[in-house]
């Protein structure tokens, strides 16, 4: 089987996504196992200098200094990186000018918008510094920046729609649906690694999309009578129209989700969110188009329980659902 991402591009989403969470530790692992696999000092710094314009100056800085160290401890050891590439000069006339033309070709039509227009200093310097200053370096491609940029939104809370917005961008700019979903899955795992555990593939038969399934209890517990289980999906994944003999409660722990009882309107879920379902009552959930969506399923009288399973939400239903609840 073909991986949709080569080692060095797994490499720095796992970089990327690190340097935007914060996490010391890890990054250094990273940046070590990227340059191990071939990664460039130069190819790392210049994500690390662009993401500042997502995850802050802090971020940043911490990710650089990070980098600076683990680099020369490598020198100490006697491990030599290749440097990577400088840019090349800057274009010739306006930041802004060009800033333009680069976030025009980037997204495949001029941006334009009611927010830009109640604040256009913002939209000045996304397209002068962002999109000029910083994107008309051409020491890393723009298919390699919006990789990276896919990873660090993909691990920060409240960036859901921008996160939407980088997807469409780097398949504009050359990454496949198969590369974004491999993104994703890298930093799902990160973004989560301290919570419940991943589990295994769900049964393909009772889901539409990629989905993992943790048992956390023993089958029906020891001394009582209830199944729980961790369920992560996919973006835009979801689960059957199905129902329960006694109903279910979900408790939500990560990312974007959504739940719907036939003929009735869909509800948008976030974590902390907890989800009553009565019994007898169709219904599915399922993570949001653009974000991963984790949570904790309680079966309560496992043992009579029983789940029936019923047609698969078609992509019309689960477009109307989750843009209804958007408006």
């Amino acid at each position: 089987m073909t991986h949709p991402l080569t080692q060095q591009e797994e490499n720095l989403v796992a970089i990327s996504a690190l340097a935007a969470k914060g996490d010391a530790d890890g990054l250094s692992a990273a940046i070590n196992a990227g340059l191990d696999a071939g990664l460039s000092v130069g190819e790392i710094k210049e994500i690390f200098v662009q993401l500042y314009a997502y995850c802050g100056f802090p971020r940043s800085l911490n990710a650089l200094s990070c980098l600076m160290a683990e680099t020369q401890a490598r020198a100490a050891a006697g491990k030599h990186d290749a440097p990577g590439a400088a840019p090349s000069p800057a274009p010739a006339g306006r930041s802004l000018d060009y800033g333009t033309a680069n976030q025009t070709k980037l997204v495949g039509a001029p941006v334009q918008g009611k927010l830009f227009e109640f604040a256009p200093a913002i939209d000045e310097f996304l397209k002068a510094h962002l999109f000029g200053d910083i994107f008309a370096r051409d020491n890393v491609s723009w298919r390699t920046r919006e990789l990276a940029t896919i990873a660090a939104l993909s691990v920060m809370p409240g960036t859901e729609s921008q996160l939407a917005a980088h997807i469409a961008i780097g398949k504009n700019n050359g990454l496949t649906d198969e590369q974004v979903s491999a993104i994703l899955t890298i930093t799902r795992r990160l973004r989560h690694a301290d919570a419940f555990p991943l589990g295994g593939p769900a049964d393909a038969s009772i889901f539409t999309g990629e989905a993992w399934v943790q048992q956390l209890l023993p089958e029906h517990g020891k001394d009582y009578d209830m199944a729980a289980y961790n369920v992560t999906f996919a973006p835009g994944t979801r689960n059957y129209w199905h129902e329960h003999e006694v109903g279910q409660v979900l408790l939500c722990t990560a990312g974007v989700g959504y739940y719907q009882e036939k003929g009735k309107p869909a509800r948008r879920l976030s974590p902390g969110d907890v989800v009553e379902i009565p019994a007898h009552v169709a219904h599915w959930h399922g993570a949001a188009p653009d974000s991963f969506f984790s949570h904790i399923g309680i079966t309560p009288k496992a043992s009579s329980n029983d789940t029936t399973w019923g047609a698969p939400v078609t992509d019309a239903e689960y477009a109307a659902a989750t843009q209804q609840v958007q408006q």
